[in-house]
């Protein structure tokens, strides 16, 4: 129970100060500005608080700022994308990079689904990662 009750007040503090590329995908995402679909943003789901979430879709949105280039929190992302696996979510992974270069604006304009938002959203990782490669 203390650990919910961590978590719960962990994402409270980061609703309250999020990183300028959280703030940018927000602004595209909330209040239903995105087909209508409702996303909630510093989620608690088990003892992980997830930056976004469509609760309807089971779909996780991770903003990833290069503190998650260090070793151990590729070890930790990976332990909780597979915990949110096993318990029905889909993670995608989203770069600051991808954010800032416009990810916010496309997602606003998007009209397809929250299916084609998932790919819309791992072709542009990929396609920063090869342009860095």
């Amino acid at each position: 129970m203390a650990r919910k009750v961590e978590s719960l007040q962990r994402a409270k503090n980061n609703r309250h100060e999020p990183t300028a590329a959280e703030a940018i995908l927000w602004r595209a995402l909330r209040g239903r500005r995105f087909q209508q679909t409702k996303f909630r943003r510093e989620h608690v789901i088990g003892p992980y608080v997830v930056d976004f979430a469509c609760v309807a879709a089971r779909l996780v949105i991770e903003v990833d700022g290069p503190s998650h280039d260090r070793q151990e929190q590729k070890i930790f992302d990976a332990d909780r994308t597979a915990f949110l696996e096993r318990a029905g979510w889909r993670v995608v992974r989203v770069s600051n990079a991808d954010v800032f270069c416009g990810f916010g604006r496309r997602i606003g304009r998007y009209s397809g689904s929250v299916e084609g938002l998932v790919i819309l959203l791992s072709h542009g990782r990929e396609k920063v990662a090869r342009r860095a490669g």
